[in-house]
């Protein structure tokens, strides 16, 4: 049956796909210009786009979510911790990257550390990014499928395929010009629910649903007391804080940003955004717990509140928000990945690397980066499918990239000495080590196994860097140095890109 909820929300995809396919014009046959916007965006733009993959299907229902099940710090570990990572981009990451004028992230390691560093980087970046995205297609599956009375497979594949046209349409512009109208609504949904409970309009004074909070729920123990998940809680901060920093999508909207100073701005104003979000969806979880105190699937709490328990303005702006919240995400995530499959996978490593052949033109490097949305649509699609849990997801995803890529990309820019095998090591074995710990850590100490696995990576970076000094000296400093535009779009060697003794 279609009520007025229905419409709203199918209004909402088709403006989400009318505008995002009208910016394809502004593509203009260029790989730069689809995968980075052609490094031309203002503040306001870089600014949403941030907030836009921060604030994201995992932040906003898989956040309410975890709140009704382990407590409040346990969803709001998401949104701090993205916020954190922002703020941290801004103040020593985001003006050093965006002057490199570069692609994508793995473009940093074959800049700094060689082919093979970006090979790996890439590979293990990619692999998170088809998780985020499957976490957001999931976010997506769930609203659909009580808004549109359909099963969930059928509503993430709707949501799933309005993504990719409009991502293959316009790269990086169709997620510039979506994010103004989806995120905004977002945010405004989001507190106009919560203050209409907080303000007892649904009924029930708020200290009430307070009240009603099992013990320790609301209080700090979910950041003090092991025994109420403060362990796993402060290293989904810590993973998402640090983690995220090493991540393609993130970084996408750095390197789009017109210069160094609007990359640092727009990073501190999509913390800000961000922070925004905290109370009032995490407070969503509590609320959920009194009105809906025996939800068999705590991920249906957000749209049974939205759809049942608050005025059908503030409702359907709640679904619209989520939805727009979790295209957004899935379509940065999704245009990255593919970016590195066709221009660090395919072009660089396979074709120039392997085949010895020259590397692809610009034409056809766009071409390629379009159609590998397709298959990368795909696997986050079935990825969802299988294991539909946004928020989890989005800590599990940055993990990866956190335990091996993080140490390499801040020693990289920060630390002359930093050279390629202390790379391939904190790459390969602090990944690894994060595999490992995932089947040895006992349950009680879950939280570690994301924990460990970083700090060896950057004991190890620094132990084989000093030791390999002499043979592989760390004197190429790129940070500073823009390549030439050509070598940028056409794949040539770009040898250019390193500066011998730059760093000194």
């Amino acid at each position: 049956m279609i009520d007025g909820y229905a419409i709203g929300v199918i209004a909402f995809l088709a403006l989400s796909v009318i505008v995002g396919t009208l910016t394809s014009k502004l593509v203009k046959k260029s790989s730069k210009r689809f995968m980075i916007a052609g490094k031309s965006l203002p503040l306001f733009f870089v600014g949403t786009m941030l907030a836009a993959q921060s604030i994201d299907g995992n932040s906003s229902l898989g956040n309410v979510s975890l709140v009704y099940q382990f407590g409040f710090w346990s969803g709001a570990a998401i949104p701090i911790g993205l916020a954190a990572c922002l703020i941290l981009t801004a103040i020593f990451y985001a003006k050093k990257l965006n002057k490199m004028s570069m692609l994508t992230l793995p473009d940093f390691y074959f800049r700094r550390f060689g082919n093979a560093s970006e090979g790996i980087s890439g590979i293990l970046m990619m692999i998170s990014f088809v998780v985020l995205v499957a976490g957001n297609f999931a976010a997506t599956g769930y609203i659909l499928s009580v808004v549109l009375h359909i099963d969930f497979i059928w509503a993430m594949l709707i949501g799933a395929i309005i993504v990719l046209i409009y991502t293959y349409a316009g790269g990086l512009f169709s997620s510039a010009y979506t994010d103004i109208f989806q995120i905004y609504l977002a945010i405004a949904a989001f507190w106009a629910a919560f203050l209409f409970f907080a303000g007892g309009f649904a009924g029930v004074s708020f200290d009430t649903i307070l009240g009603s909070a099992p013990p320790g729920y609301l209080d700090l123990s979910g950041l003090t007391d092991m025994g109420n998940g403060a362990l796993v809680n402060w290293a989904g901060i810590m993973a998402l804080a640090l983690g995220d920093i090493v991540a393609l999508d993130f970084m996408e909207r750095v390197f789009a940003a017109r210069d160094g100073k609007t990359a640092r701005r727009g990073a501190f104003m999509g913390a800000g955004l961000t922070i925004l979000t905290i109370v009032p969806t995490s407070m969503m979880g509590i609320v959920a717990l009194y009105f809906l105190p025996d939800l068999t699937d705590p991920y249906t709490a957000y749209p049974d509140l939205a759809i049942n328990h608050v005025p059908f303005v503030i409702g359907v702006a709640l679904l619209m928000g989520v939805l727009g919240a979790s295209m957004s995400t899935a379509n940065g995530g999704l245009l990255a990945i593919s970016s590195v499959m066709s221009r660090n996978i395919v072009q660089r490593t396979i074709l120039k690397r392997i085949l010895k052949r020259p590397g692809l033109r610009d034409k056809k490097l766009l071409m390629v980066t379009r159609i590998f949305t397709i298959p990368m649509m795909i696997a986050a699609f079935v990825l969802a499918y299988l294991i539909p849990q946004p928020g989890v997801y989005l800590i599990l995803a940055f993990d990866i990239v956190f335990a091996g890529a993080w140490a390499p990309l801040t020693f990289g820019l920060f630390w002359k000495k930093a050279n390629t095998p202390a790379t391939l090591a904190s790459l390969i074995i602090g990944s690894s080590l994060r595999l490992l710990l995932f089947f040895v850590i006992p349950v009680e100490l879950a939280g570690l196994d994301t924990l460990i696995p970083p700090v060896i990576s950057v004991i190890i970076f620094v132990v084989v860097a000093l030791a390999t000094q002499k043979k592989y000296p760390g004197r190429y400093g790129v940070v500073d140095y823009v390549p030439p535009e050509e070598d940028v779009l056409n794949g040539e060697d770009l040898k250019g890109f390193v500066a011998p003794n730059a760093g000194k």
